[in-house]
């Protein structure tokens, strides 16, 4: 049975008589209360010391989870061998959140073992700022199906904290939001962001990625988390607040008797979070109430009145069912064509997405985001990663347009309803390298040297595509053979690597902004003759110079 005394706990709200309840629940409790370091204790329980400064919080003080864990643990320490594969869904903990949180505690254990985390802080942490990922609503790689985003972070209720991201992860271009499972606020996550799942990508919504940066955000400073006082510490700096430290400690008591693992999905779903998007319910629908818990029954029921005199708990309101109409069922592509563009150019074709209601017709003011995901600097206009929109009255919404970085090759953008655990519809968008139809030599001077000497004038060429300057494009080099079907000549000029060694083709050659390339140094061996270089562009282009390797007149 979980204390639900609090839904989320806000700066300077928290009432004494919250924090009496909080105290009584956990003395209530079977398993030990969370106990706090203190000054006159012994061995490890040490003074936690002074707690970092409010903006120097990992969740910039947001608000948080305050249920209590159940009053009956799930077993005792030491028995993760027994630990029951049912059991009540508040002690379990959805495989893939239960997954990063162990995986985060090895790779940590690996990289600053002194450190000692336990994966059951990281558990009560996600516990207390998401409830387990909501649930453990997240896909195969352990990305949430939808963003997890705290309330606005603009001093009204909560802290303030300008925007330090230009809304790149919170989708917020004035103030932060905390972001994901551990709740991270964009200026932290920039500095602690890891690649727990090694995808390439550093995502605060992915629950791998999340976990191992939490480990770290703990462990820094040199602490030793298997002392009471530099956990404290720890958890004060994720969140400034001793309500906070006592509710995560509970937890953290309470998964070290013991827990159990439940599929992904099937865990406990938190209430909605004051002013957050992480559970807003489908548009004309109302959310299912949670019926309050059922009281104790008396320890002997044969005692006068059957039993316990506690009231019975009052039955839930009757919700209206949702009209199909009213439903979003799910989204669709609205008729985005192919994504392609070179790179450095905007994509000519924008992406559409269409909402759906229960009976196959368009839905409106349905909150869509955009999120660009992979290996790519692709981003909307505006520098952004992540834009959220609402559709319009024929439920389509469009997305910015999408701007192509220097990085080629394909990414994806997921479009997804904000808030909803529907399914995301997947994008692939394709960069290609920039590209020249034509390439020239800048000047006509013939190219000679003596044997063993270098060539004194530089081989200088521009590039065009369409007639237009062609920048950055991709040039190869090569000293080629006499021949119909030319290969890499082993005698004759040559270039030299970084090393000296000799070298007849040079790649990674780009042009500058003019389209210009000016190539290294050549240099002649002793073999006289007339050569030639050809250069190839990205596209296609090609050149061939010829060099020529005599003995001066005499």
């Amino acid at each position: 049975m979980a204390a639900q005394f609090g839904r989320r706990l806000r700066r300077g709200a928290t009432t004494t008589a919250v924090a009496a309840v909080a105290v009584a629940a956990l003395s209530a409790s079977q398993g030990p209360g969370a106990v706090l370091a203190s000054g006159g204790g012994g061995g490890d329980q040490r003074t936690a010391g002074s707690a970092p400064s409010d903006d120097s919080a990992a969740t910039g003080n947001s608000p948080y989870y305050t249920d209590l864990p159940p009053l009956v643990t799930p077993n005792k320490p030491g028995a993760s061998t027994n630990l029951p594969i049912t059991g009540s869904a508040e002690s379990g903990i959805p495989a893939s959140v239960l997954a990063a949180y162990k995986k985060a505690q090895q790779s940590i254990a690996s990289s600053d073992a002194a450190c000692r985390l336990p994966w059951q802080l990281l558990a009560a942490i996600g516990k207390v700022e998401s409830g387990q990922a909501r649930g453990g609503r997240v896909d195969a790689n352990g990305t949430t199906f939808s963003p997890i985003l705290g309330p606005v972070l603009n001093g009204q209720g909560f802290a303030m904290i300008k925007d330090t991201d230009n809304g790149a992860y919170d989708g917020d271009s004035t103030h932060d939001r905390a972001v994901g499972p551990m709740q991270f606020i964009p200026s932290t996550w920039a500095t602690w962001g890891q690649d727990g799942n090694d995808d390439g990508r550093k995502d605060p919504n992915n629950i791998y990625d999340a976990a191992l940066a939490a480990g770290h955000y703990l462990c820094a400073g040199s602490r030793d988390l298997a002392l009471a006082a530099d956990l404290d510490r720890a958890v004060l700096s994720y969140n400034h607040s001793n309500e906070y430290l006592r509710t995560v400690r509970s937890w953290f008591d309470y998964y070290k008797r013991g827990t159990h693992e439940v599929p992904d999905g099937t865990g406990v779903v938190p209430p909605p979070l004051d002013g957050g998007t992480d559970s807003s319910p489908d548009p004309g629908t109302s959310p299912s109430p949670t019926p309050p818990a059922k009281p104790d029954p008396d320890p002997d029921p044969s005692k006068p009145g059957g039993g316990s005199t506690e009231p019975k708990p009052p039955k839930p309101p009757a919700t209206q069912p949702p009209k199909p109409s009213q439903t979003l069922a799910g989204m669709e592509n609205a008729g985005t064509g192919v994504l392609t563009a070179t790179a450095g150019d905007a994509f000519g074709e924008r992406i559409k997405v269409r909402a759906k209601n229960s009976l196959g017709g368009p839905l409106a003011k349905v909150s869509v985001t955009f999120t660009i995901a992979g290996d790519t600097d692709a981003r909307f206009d505006g520098g952004k990663s992540a834009v959220t929109l609402t559709t319009g009255s024929d439920g389509t919404v469009t997305a910015p347009v999408l701007q192509a970085g220097d990085t080629t090759g394909k990414f994806m953008v997921r479009a997804i309803a904000t808030g909803r655990s529907l399914p995301a519809v997947v994008y692939t968008a394709t960069v290609t390298a920039r590209q020249a139809d034509a390439i020239a030599r800048t000047d006509d001077k013939a190219l000679s040297a003596a044997p063993g000497a270098e060539f004194a004038d530089a081989v200088e060429v521009k590039a065009t595509y369409k007639g237009a300057i062609a920048s950055g494009v991709a040039v190869t080099a090569t000293m080629i053979t006499d021949g119909d079907t030319p290969a890499e000549n082993d005698k004759g000029p040559y270039f030299k690597d970084a090393d000296g060694n000799t070298v007849r083709t040079l790649t990674e050659l780009k042009t500058d902004a003019d389209g210009t390339l000016r190539l290294p140094k050549i240099y002649a061996d002793d073999t006289a003759g007339t050569y030639k270089l050809r250069l190839t562009t990205e596209g296609g282009a090609t050149v061939v110079i010829e060099l020529t390797v005599e003995a001066p007149a005499a």
